[in-house]
């Protein structure tokens, strides 16, 4: 059979395969140890070389044009297969994966959407702001004066950009100044938080240079603190999931609030572990007060028609008193042993109606 006669025979062959196993079946044939082709590539070598020159071209041809027909015949008959696979299958979504879930929640992450669930209650919004700040919305504004130890560069990450007043920026060594930007945008009143990452130059089983703080901001006419002191013992009885949480507020200093205090909240001993509840003795968990008259007119506002509180607290922190972690630097080591040991499920979204605590 000559070479021409083979390719017909061939390309007739590939057509007519109407499956892959088919389509196989021509190539081991043709291309396979034994296969047609193969057996004529085999008989060049025992050609005279005229006979050869002549012969090696067209069987060479050949095998190059049956490989080619053969590829383009499995991409139509998979490409055919993948359509009626797509056609005629369906899948139910409805249903769980067979595979358990690997990941986990990471507990800032957790503790970040219990803080939410329970301030949503309580008629507060989020605010966000940029983590690499100016020194006015850092300091300045917030009644912080050049000469206070916060600036100092032990304290503070300075940048080498230099913002619209020619000092330098810096990563935010707090989230207040998204209390600023929501004074200076919104009016009140205003009832916000401020989740987000801070920046100090700090580091020991209880401080990482980059951790995650919370702040609260109210904003409205005839606020005192009363209103401070409940809005604090609501949220945390509703975050730690106790009714015996007692608070103790000492007088204390901050630039940036008049009155100020620390509030210390009271702990017992459950297990061999301090845990919050009772009053076995006391433990410092934030700082708060009412917002300091300059920090409102800085933002435009009437000190004297609006007051407000703020407070302040470390979410890595409220995340260790409640799930029992007793090092701050493990939060971001990226061990997986210690998140699947300390993460959550997927599924464990918080709700005041379910309970916050996962």
């Amino acid at each position: 059979m000559s070479v021409q006669q083979l390719q017909a025979r061939f390309d007739q062959e590939i057509a007519a395969a109407a499956d892959l196993a088919a389509l196989d079946g021509v190539r081991v044939a043709a291309l396979g140890k034994s296969g047609e082709i193969t057996q004529l590539l085999k008989s060049l070598g025992k050609m005279d070389a005229d006979t050869r020159t002549a012969e090696a071209p067209k069987i060479h041809s050949l095998r190059e044009a049956v490989t080619d027909a053969i590829a383009a015949k499995k991409a139509a008959l998979e490409g055919a297969e993948l359509e009626r696979r797509l056609a005629t299958e369906r899948l139910d979504l409805s249903l769980p994966s067979a595979e358990a879930p690997r990941g986990s929640i990471h507990p800032v992450s957790q503790v970040m959407d219990e803080l939410t669930e329970i301030f949503a209650d309580l008629g507060f919004s989020v605010a966000e702001g940029p983590e690499i700040e100016d020194d006015w919305h850092n300091f300045s504004a917030l009644n912080i004066p050049e000469t206070h130890p916060a600036r100092a560069m032990q304290d503070t990450f300075y940048m080498d950009e230099k913002g619209e007043d020619g000092a330098p920026m810096v990563l935010r060594t707090h989230t207040s100044p998204v209390q600023i930007r929501t004074m200076q945008k919104k009016q009140p009143p205003i009832r916000i938080i401020a989740p987000g990452r801070v920046y100090r130059s700090d580091s020991d089983a209880t401080h990482t240079p980059m951790f995650h703080q919370i702040e609260g901001l109210v904003i409205d006419k005839a606020i005192t603190l009363g209103h401070l002191k409940w809005t604090l013992e609501t949220f945390l009885k509703a975050f730690f999931e106790r009714d015996d949480v007692v608070l103790r507020m000492r007088p204390s200093y901050f630039p940036f609030t008049e009155p100020s205090a620390e509030v210390d909240v009271g702990w017992s001993m459950e297990k061999g572990r301090r845990v919050v509840g009772g009053s076995e003795g006391w433990m410092e968990v934030l700082g708060s007060g009412m917002v300091h008259p300059k920090v409102i007119a800085a933002c435009g506002l009437d000190p004297d028609e609006w007051q407000g509180f703020a407070f302040g607290t470390g979410v890595d922190r409220l995340a260790m008193l409640k799930y029992g972690m007793d090092d701050l630097r493990a939060f971001f080591d990226g061990d997986l042993r210690w998140m699947k040991h300390y993460g959550f499920r997927f599924l464990d979204v918080p709700t005041l109606s379910g309970g916050v605590g996962a």
